[in-house]
Order: C-alpha cells, then sequence, then structure tokens
C-alpha cells in the first residue's frame, strides 16, 4: 500500500487497510507512508511492515521498474495485490508495479472526481471497490502496551500523577487556518482546572504559537508536552479521559482509538473530514462562506471558527463527565441511565 499523503490523508484510510487486512487474512500488508504515521500503524498492528515514502525505495517507484532495488524489489516478487493512494498521471508507478508480475495493481487517488463517496474515509474505501459499514467507527488503532508504557513515563516525567482525570487539548493543525484562537480554549483549560482534572498540552512542531500565547493568558499554566513522537502521543491519548483538538492528524489518531473527544471545526466541512463514532462531538461555528482555501487564507474574520466559549466549556465537561462514568461502569454491564449488570 502506498500513500504520499501526511498523517492525518493516511489515517483516513485506515478503515480501508482493515479492510484489506480482513479480505487477505493470510497476506503481510506491507505500507509506503509518512515515517512517523507507519510507525504508528505497525506499532497498531495495522500494517506488518512498512517504508518510509520519503526513501529512495519508494521514490523510485515513479521512475521505472530498472530503478528499483533493495527491500522494495524483494516486496514486488512476492505481491499479488498493489495499492496507490495517489495519481500517476503518466502511468509510471503503474507500469513499475506491473512490471514486477503484481497480479492486481490498484492506483487511483481519493481525491478523484470519480470517487463519488462523501466522508473521506468511505472514499479510500471506494478506490479498493469496498462499500462502508457500522464498524468504519469503532475502535481500529488499538494502542499496544509498550506504547501505554512511553505515554506513562512521559506524564509521570511531566508532573502528571497516574489515576487524575486526563484532558488533553491540541492547540494546532497543519494549517493556522484550521484553528481557533486560544482565548477560546482557554476557558476550557480553566474550567478542567476547576473540576480537579488535570489539562496537558500537546504542543508540535507547528503549534508553538498558539501554545506560547495560551500560556500567557493562563493564570495556572497547564502541563506542556512538546514535540514528542507519535506512539508516545498514542500512550498519552491512551490514558486521557477527554481529547479536545481541531482537524488535525492528531485528532484523527484519537477518534481511531475511541477516545472522548469534542472536535473543533472551521473552514474544512466534518461531514467528509471528522472523525467518526459515538464517542466524538463536533463543535463548529458558522457555516463557510468561502469558495477556496486561498479564499479561506485571506479571510480576516472567520466566523467559522468564532464559537461560544460558554457552550464549549458547558460540552467538554458534559463529555468529561460521560467518560468518568463510563470508565466506573463494571464490565458486563449494560449502559443505560443506570448501570444494570
Amino acid at each position: 500500500m502506498i500513500h504520499p499523503g501526511s498523517l492525518g490523508d493516511v489515517l483516513l484510510a485506515v478503515p480501508a487497510m482493515v479492510r484489506v487486512r480482513t479480505r487477505f487474512p493470510d497476506y503481510r500488508l506491507a505500507l509506503c507512508a509518512e515515517a512517523q504515521a507507519a510507525k504508528l500503524l505497525y506499532a497498531c498492528d495495522v500494517v506488518d511492515t512498512w517504508t518510509s515514502i520519503q526513501g529512495r525505495d519508494c521514490a523510485d517507484l515513479f521512475v521505472g521498474a530498472d530503478s528499483v532495488t533493495g527491500q522494495m524489489r524483494t516486496w514486488l516478487l512476492d505481491c499479488d495485490l498493489a495499492i496507490g493512494w495517489t495519481q500517476s498521471l503518466d502511468g509510471t508507478l503503474s507500469g513499475t508495479l506491473k512490471a514486477f508480475g503484481v497480479r492486481t495493481v490498484i492506483v487511483r487517488s481519493p481525491f478523484s472526481t470519480e470517487i463519488l463517496a462523501a466522508h473521506q474515509q468511505d472514499k479510500f474505501l471506494e478506490t479498493i471497490d469496498e462499500v462502508p459499514s457500522e464498524d468504519d467507527g469503532d475502535v481500529l488503532l488499538k494502542v499496544t502496551e509498550p506504547a501505554i508504557q512511553l505515554g506513562r513515563a512521559c506524564l509521570e516525567a511531566a508532573g502528571h500523577s497516574i489515576g487524575q482525570s486526563l484532558v488533553v487539548i491540541h492547540p494546532g493543525s497543519g494549517s493556522p487556518h484550521k484553528c481557533v484562537a486560544p482565548e477560546t480554549l482557554l476557558p476550557v483549560v480553566v474550567a478542567v482546572q476547576r473540576v480537579g482534572a488535570i489539562p496537558v498540552i500537546l504542543e508540535g512542531p507547528a503549534d508553538r504559537e498558539p501554545v506560547e500565547r495560551l500560556l500567557q493568558l493562563s493564570s495556572n499554566p497547564p502541563i506542556i508536552l512538546r514535540d514528542l513522537d507519535l506512539l508516545t502521543v498514542a500512550g498519552v491519548l491512551a490514558q486521557s479521559q477527554l481529547f479536545v483538538g481541531q482537524d488535525s492528524g492528531i485528532t484523527h489518531m484519537a477518534g481511531l482509538m475511541g477516545v472522548h473527544m469534542v472536535a473543533l471545526f472551521g473552514p474544512t466541512d466534518p461531514a467528509r473530514w471528522a472523525p467518526r463514532g459515538i464517542h466524538m462531538t463536533v463543535v463548529q461555528g458558522a457555516s463557510c462562506l468561502c469558495r477556496s482555501w486561498d479564499e479561506v487564507s485571506r479571510c480576516k474574520g472567520k466566523p467559522c471558527l468564532d464559537l461560544p466559549t460558554d457552550d464549549l466549556v458547558a460540552l467538554c465537561l458534559t463529555r468529561l463527565d460521560e467518560a468518568a462514568i463510563r470508565r466506573r461502569i463494571p464490565s458486563g454491564c449494560l449502559v443505560t441511565d443506570y448501570p444494570v449488570c
């Protein structure tokens, strides 16, 4: 499986990867993707092996069969199905795969105008002639114990006592035009602290400015976890009761893990891009009227990201309570207004 997209795009393809696994249970799944995303999916047993899309092995696929060497050549010589979730306008990728005798070759972009599905997860499924099912909203990213231990060690080093209720907040995204203002998130941080839970802020390389602003506004600064690798982030998320984040790769990771979440959307359409499942709630301001991403980048007011803070705080606290109740219900109980075993 060849996927040249960013973290969020790769994670949106996970239901399709799981479907391939189900269709071919006795086969090994190899993934060419962004290194950290591929490592995460390997650690969570979604794929059996991986290589970086930025490496020479993958780059040679787009040059021609004679250029392919090393591990990639070994894989292709023993390959029955190859999927390229990308465009190959000149046909080089398809030609390279077929030259190695791959029995079935699918090179199809989920962004193709020929794809009719509405949600991006379903677009990936459509590329491989699979249809959506209700199970696609289930937990598909099962974090293993080594990753959980990484997250626990990271939290303990930051001063968090295991057992305290944890709310993870990610104030950034791959694009600043998808992010609410730090002033909108500050009341959430304050409210979480007021009810005795611990807010933890995730800061990636693109998030420094909003995190710095949030710290400047905070009279009781929250814990900041900076530049963690994805496995450690997954381990932290696995121990949280609530996640609050923008339309980002981390939000999609939390969604696939089944973490209770409040996802903040603005110019991107949640009907296409939001994580799925009963564990998540989307919050959005006024409908975005921009007709292109260029218009979004030039829009100053961004009414689509203007969220009522009181409503957002109330929703986050409600979801936090729901997560706490579910964790207290004994295994085997029926979840109703009252637990009935």
